[in-house]
C-alpha cells in the first residue's frame, strides 16, 4: 500500500481536527564525513524538534567499516532512533531529507558515496511503500548489521515486517567490521 494523495479522498482528520493513528518508526542515521558525532546530534536533535514525532530511544553509536562504498571510504559512524509519530512515512521522509540538507549532505551518482550524514527510514509502523521516493520497509536494512544491532541494542524483541524477530536477522549478518562506541553518546533533548 503506498501513501500517495488521492485527489479523490478528502482527508477525515483535517476536517475534524482528530488525531491520526500512532506510529512506531525506525530510523538509522549515519556519517563518514566532517564532524561524525555533531551530525548524529544534529540528526536526533533536528527529529526531536520535528512536530508530531516523539523521540523514544536513542542506541549507542557504533564505528562502522563502509559497505559496498567507494575504496577511499572512511569509517560511519551509526546509530539508530526510534519515535511515535503521528506523520504520513512521506511527510516523515521530506524532514528526513531536510535534516541531511541542513547538514549538507551532497548527492551523487556514486552508490553508497560517503556522506555528512545519512537518515534512512527502515519501518514507520506497518506501512510498505514501494516507489523511488520512499521504499518502506527500507529494502536492504534486513541485511545491515549497523542498522540491525543499534536497534536490537533499543528493541530486543523488536520484528522485521515479513522477516521476523530481528535478534534471527542479526545472527545472520556480518559483524566483523562493526564496533560499539562507549566513548560516544547520543543524547535526546
Amino acid at each position: 500500500m503506498t501513501e500517495t494523495p488521492n485527489p479523490n479522498i478528502i482527508d477525515a482528520d483535517t476536517l475534524t481536527g482528530e488525531m491520526r493513528p500512532i506510529r512506531r518508526a525506525v530510523l538509522a542515521l549515519g556519517s563518514n564525513l566532517g564532524e561524525r558525532m555533531a551530525s548524529l546530534q544534529g540528526a536526533v536533535n533536528a527529529i526531536a524538534d520535528t512536530p508530531d514525532v516523539w523521540v523514544t530511544g536513542v542506541s549507542p553509536v557504533y564505528e562502522t567499516e563502509p559497505v559496498d562504498s567507494p575504496e577511499d571510504a572512511k569509517n560511519y559512524l551509526n546509530a539508530v532512533v526510534l519515535i511515535d509519530t503521528t506523520l504520513a512515512a512521506t511527510r516523515l521522509m521530506d524532514r528526513a531529507l531536510a535534516i541531511e540538507d541542513a547538514f549538507d549532505r551532497e548527492r551523487s551518482d556514486v552508490e553508497n558515496a560517503p556522506r555528512t550524514l545519512d537518515v534512512d527510514l527502515i519501518v514507520v509502523g506497518d506501512r510498505r511503500n514501494d516507489d523511488e521516493f520512499l521504499r518502506l520497509p527500507h529494502p536492504r536494512a534486513a541485511g545491515r548489521a549497523f542498522v540491525l544491532q543499534p536497534w536490537h541494542d533499543l528493541e530486543p524483541e523488536a520484528e522485521f515486517p515479513e522477516l521476523g524477530p530481528i535478534a534471527v536477522l542479526l545472527e545472520k549478518v556480518d559483524r566483523s567490521g562493526l564496533s560499539r562506541r562507549d566513548d560516544l553518546l547520543l543524547e535526546i533533548q
